[in-house]
């Protein structure tokens, strides 16, 4: 069954990355993409993909349009003031894992569209963070 995922920055970077030869360098994380049926991609994930992938402006630009095309299973999720309290709450939270912004508002965002599923790296934050309204919620860490 095809299940919804939210991006993070690293997760993200994986799945797209190529090798030499054209093929994927991590291609658990380029499955992990194929078989999600909603891969939902928090605005500020896409801002810091933009920061690593600066000197590599055609897979940004391929990115977006695909992040932006209604015909691809990717959705930009635009960070809403909801999401950035309630990522401070859960920074807070979790102080000691140290967070910051962008991890806390992805799991901002999972916690409001009832997404479970996260693709990252990093597998030590995202392990530890519960969501829902009383942090009883862990999260699935794919691939």
């Amino acid at each position: 069954m095809r299940t919804p995922v939210v991006a993070d920055t690293g997760g993200l970077l994986r799945a797209l990355a190529r090798g030499p030869d054209g093929k994927s360098a991590w291609p658990e994380f380029a499955n992990a993409l194929l078989e999600a049926s909603l891969i939902v991609v928090p605005d500020l994930v896409l801002a810091e993909v933009d920061y690593f992938l600066r000197r590599e402006r055609e897979a940004m630009r391929t990115l977006v349009a695909e992040v932006l095309d209604p015909e691809t299973t990717y959705e930009l999720a635009i960070t809403e003031p909801v999401d950035i309290v309630r990522a401070l709450h859960i920074d807070a939270r979790f102080a000691s894992l140290e967070l910051g912004l962008i991890d806390a508002v992805v799991c901002a965002v999972a916690e409001r569209r009832g997404i479970r599923r996260v693709l990252t790296t990093d597998i030590r934050d995202f392990t530890a963070v519960r969501i829902g309204p009383r942090y009883e919620r862990a999260l699935t860490l794919v691939p």
